[in-house]
């Protein structure tokens, strides 16, 4: 546990300093949680489920003005909270016409949430000055246009600073071309 210092409260993130800054939105988490009746369900160890097949669907079964404040709630968490980023990215895509695995996957972020509410960012200062960036592709996971996802993320030290997930804009033809892509974009968004 940190000793907590000073804390402030703007616009759902909380800032602690004492030894470092620590951003986190715990309280609004929390607040997601008890929002969507979520506040006692059982934890899980990841937002996505390993293997999950999303498909668009021509008639959505669920009320999509709901699925879509949950998941605009869901995208403001991932200020400080990139470990959920490629879960909301995943779920985002299917706000027009959510259906009932649109939603269950939705849910199974936020029981992630439930057993991360107190997650943030940690920042110290450091001597260390490396720039360090990691970059990753999958390969035709979105099944409904073949494209794949792009991700990287940045630390200065041991301090992340940058991070993205999202669908890239081509169809790649192999795995490597994928990565190719994932690294090119990292790369631009470096510079």
């Amino acid at each position: 546990m940190r000793d907590i210092g000073l804390m402030a409260h703007f616009l759902g993130l909380e800032v602690t300093q004492k030894e470092g800054i620590f951003v986190s939105q715990s309280g609004y988490a929390k607040d997601i949680l008890e929002r969507f009746k979520m506040e006692s369900c059982n934890p899980v160890s990841t937002p996505v489920e390993n293997g999950v097949e999303l498909r668009k669907s021509k008639v959505g079964n669920v009320d999509p003005t709901y699925f879509k404040s949950l998941v605009g709630s869901l995208r403001y968490l991932t200020c400080t909270r990139p470990d959920i980023l490629y879960g909301v990215g995943l779920i985002s895509r299917y706000m027009e016409t959510p259906d009932q695995s649109h939603l269950n996957a939705t849910k199974r972020i936020l029981r992630y949430i439930k057993g991360t509410t107190n997650e943030g960012m940690f920042y110290t200062s450091s001597k260390n000055f490396n720039l360090v960036g990691y970059s990753d592709g999958d390969w035709g996971r979105d099944l409904d246009e073949t494209k794949s996802t792009t991700g990287f993320v940045f630390f200065l030290g041991d301090t992340s600073f940058t991070w993205s997930s999202k669908k890239q804009s081509i169809v790649t033809l192999s795995s490597c071309e994928a990565e190719y892509i994932a690294a090119n974009s990292a790369v631009c968004h470096l510079i």
